[in-house]
């Protein structure tokens, strides 16, 4: 138990969370393999940790989580760990509040795991979610270990009761199924109802609180009477199959017995004849193996003579042919020593010339050996001079190396001054450009917001006169079309006043276009505009016209209407 509280710990502080008291404390009671965590508010840490702990424990049988306000991703995490546990037999998540996520995780475990025999869901919402709890009973279709579900309170409607009924056509372990007090209806229970002759094993239906009649229920109760009969049968014939595969069992164990003593005397008899055979063979090998030495040593010997007989012949031709190379080289040596007998008289010849050579080089070597010897003494005194010369060049050398190294040193100092100097001076210059930017930044933001208010000021004034040059042109457009118009009328006046004194143009007469207007007008007469005649070759223009009208001469009859009045 303490490896357990130890191993929940360190999953906690690897996860960054403290561990609760409650759950250490059940750690380390743990009866009889039950983790009994009901009524404990269960943080996602802690559910975390249980999960990974529960992949691998061993201990634990029966787990009891209930009403121990589970959220979605705890319960997830904690289905997740359950999912490779293979000693859980007992789960029990009454009053969790699980939904869709709760029943997606509820299906995984149901695929997953294979150990899991009494699952107990009561008080939860996993019928509230269709496609959740369609997950679910998929899963419950295909599980082969569930022997025990409690699904009591879960919201579960006829939709999701159709869904257990497809379930529990597949599956072959169910026996005990609650599903009181939910929402199953009519539809619920005869789909229910109908899926109980396809299934083999359930023996145990609850569906009281439903809303289903009683019709139904009747239906779904002979049903399980038939179905507890089945098992009732069953169990009688697994207890008599229990009883003769014990009679077999003790019959086999006879029979074994019996056979065991006869193996027995068997294996007795093979283990005398095996020593007999074993001692026989053992004097056999011996005597074949003293057979085989002294085979052996005799084909050694005879290999050993055929040796000795083959050196033998060896040596006889050997010896032949050693006293025939002796007397050829007897004969040689003798051809050899006449030779050289000649050659020693030439060679003492040659030795005597060579030596008075040798003399007479001798003789001018020494002499020459002489001047040379002066000559060293001449070059000795001379490199005694040329060391203590390059002696004293050294000690001026090591002078002027000193001295240069104070002078580098003290240029070093004077440059590290020079440097902090100009440092210095470049620090100071740039504070003082800094300062500059700064005050011509301000100075021309300062500009730049009166020239923005210059620039209003002037685009408001400018905006006042546009207003007041509009309305001076328009009270000078009104007041020129009034003095044209009184023009305009003067000039008619005066036209009338001149017309008895035309009287010799008959046949035709000054006519008056306005520009305003664009018509021809005369007195009493309605003409059409000149854009509109079909020539205009007889219209002539008449000198000194007024600035808002022309007159033309027209012929008789040139325009007889006009379509402007």
């Amino acid at each position: 138990m303490e490896e357990l509280r130890r191993s929940y710990s360190r999953l906690c502080k690897e996860g960054g969370a403290e561990p609760q008291e409650a759950v250490l404390q059940q750690l380390h009671q743990l009866p009889r393999g039950r983790l009994d965590l009901a009524t404990q508010s269960l943080t996602v840490d802690t559910c975390r940790a249980l999960g990974k702990l529960l992949q691998k424990e061993t201990l634990l049988t029966e787990l009891v989580l209930s009403d121990c306000m589970l959220s979605e991703e705890g319960a997830a995490l904690l289905l997740q760990g359950l999912c490779a546990n293979a000693v859980v037999r007992l789960l029990d998540l009454k009053g969790n509040n699980l939904r869709a996520a709760g029943a997606e995780a509820l299906g995984r475990l149901l695929r997953q795991n294979k150990c899991i025999q009494n699952l107990t869901l009561e008080w939860n919402n996993l019928g509230a979610w269709e496609d959740a709890f369609a997950t679910f009973c998929g899963a419950l279709a295909v599980n082969s270990a569930l022997r025990q579900l409690d699904l009591r309170n879960n919201q579960i409607s006829h939709k999701g009761a159709e869904g257990l009924a497809l379930a529990l056509k597949s599956n072959a372990s169910l026996q005990q199924l609650d599903l009181r007090w939910n929402n199953v209806g009519l539809l619920g229970g005869r789909a229910l109802v109908n899926c109980l002759p396809s299934n083999r094993t359930l023996w145990r239906l609850e569906l009281a609180g439903n809303s289903i009649p009683s019709d139904v229920l009747r239906a779904a109760e002979r049903a399980m009477d038939h179905s507890q009969e089945r098992q009732a049968a069953q169990q009688e014939n697994q207890a008599r199959t229990h009883t003769l595969s014990k009679e077999v069992r003790c019959l086999r164990e006879e029979k074994s017995k019996q056979f065991l003593g006869l193996m027995e005397t068997i294996d007795k008899q093979r283990e005398e004849m095996a020593r007999s055979s074993r001692a026989s063979a053992a004097r056999m090998g011996q005597l074949q193996e003293a057979l085989n030495e002294r085979h052996s040593i005799i084909n050694a010997l005879k290999a050993k003579l055929q040796m000795a007989e083959a050196a033998l012949a060896l040596s006889e031709q050997k010896a032949r042919d050693l006293g025939e190379l002796l007397a050829t080289t007897e004969q040689e040596l003798r051809g050899l020593a006449q030779r050289q007998a000649k050659e020693h008289r030439l060679e003492q010849q040659e030795a005597a010339e060579r030596e008075s050579k040798l003399f007479r080089d001798l003789s001018a070597a020494n002499e020459k050996n002489l001047l040379l010897q002066n000559q060293v003494v001449g070059l000795e005194r001379k490199v005694k001079s040329q060391q203590e010369q390059l002696f004293l060049a050294r000690q001026e050398l090591t002078d002027t190396s000193a001295e240069l190294k104070m002078r580098a040193v003290q240029a070093e100092e004077r440059l590290e001054l020079e440097k902090k100097r100009s440092r210095q001076s470049l620090e100071d210059s740039e504070r003082l450009r800094l300062k500059e930017v700064e005050h011509m930044t301000r100075h021309l933001e300062e500009s730049e917001r009166a020239m923005q208010e210059r620039v209003q000021r002037l685009e408001a004034s400018r905006l006042s006169l546009e207003e007041e040059l509009s309305q001076a042109k328009a009270a000078a457009l009104g007041e020129r079309s009034q003095a044209e118009e009184e023009l305009i009328k003067a000039k008619s006046q005066v036209r009338m006043e001149e017309r008895p004194l035309s009287g010799a143009h008959s046949s035709s007469a000054w006519l008056t276009w306005r520009r305003s207007c664009g018509c021809w007008r005369r007195r009493g007469t309605r003409l059409r505009a000149p854009a509109c005649s079909r020539s205009s070759r007889w219209l002539m223009p008449r000198p000194g016209l007024a600035s808002s009208a022309c007159r033309w001469r027209a012929c008789r009859g040139a325009w007889r209407s006009c379509i402007r009045s």
